[in-house]
């Protein structure tokens, strides 16, 4: 029987930035706070961490009308179906790919070698103090329960929704949603980014060195 995929459609055009996905994720995993200072930036914390598998990027997009407008968008692992953290990785387990379709890590096995960073083209993979793999593992221990990812249900905007991917990407194409980041490259991300406006892609994304425009359909 065929593996039904599962994951996130992600709208940045909906995000409010109120980061409540960001603290349920880190209420539900039990992070720790991070300890920060203004860097110049709305952005707080300034960049992923061992303890914070999901941040929210504030992105100044210009508009050819004149005034510039705010893109929220949340940065994560993105659970590439076919994972380059997975296949680097040399020890059975610490990685593993869960039955929707994520991939989760075991901490119990990781030996701190972080080849995961290494073969993920979007720098996801973050350590902790003893040098073991933490990252967005979609909540499949939320999933395995019943429940929807802990982004997915306290979200008020509707801009982040958990599914089927197939079922999910019909109903953002239903929506008017006309270009999508993510739904071929690397077997398909588990996490898929929806626009109306084509105009914002090239605008939204974290620093890496792949060409964006490439996986945006």
């Amino acid at each position: 029987m065929a593996m039904i995929r599962k994951g996130l459609m992600i709208s940045p055009e909906l995000c409010l930035g109120c980061k409540s996905c960001q603290v349920a994720c880190k209420q539900w995993n039990q992070l720790d706070g991070i300890k920060t200072i203004n860097t110049g930036t709305y952005e707080n914390p300034s960049d992923l961490s061992s303890t914070l598998y999901n941040r929210i990027k504030f992105v100044e997009v210009p508009s050819p009308e004149g005034d510039p407008r705010w893109l929220f968008v949340t940065q994560r692992c993105c659970h590439c179906h076919d994972a380059g953290c997975m296949k680097i990785c040399p020890v059975p387990g610490a990685l593993f790919r869960t039955k929707d379709d994520a991939v989760a890590f075991d901490k119990e096995k990781c030996n701190g070698c972080k080849l995961c960073f290494l073969g993920c083209p979007f720098s996801m993979p973050r350590f902790d103090e003893k040098g073991k793999i933490s990252k967005c593992h979609l909540c499949h221990d939320r999933l395995n329960e019943g429940l929807t990812t802990a982004c997915a249900k306290t979200c008020p905007s509707g801009a982040i929704k958990y599914g089927e991917r197939e079922a999910l990407i019909a109903e953002a194409k239903k929506a008017g949603y006309t270009t999508f980041f993510g739904l071929k490259d690397f077997g398909g991300l588990g996490d898929i980014y929806a626009f109306k406006d084509p105009w914002v892609v090239s605008f939204c994304f974290f620093p890496s060195p792949m060409n964006w425009g490439a996986i945006c359909y």
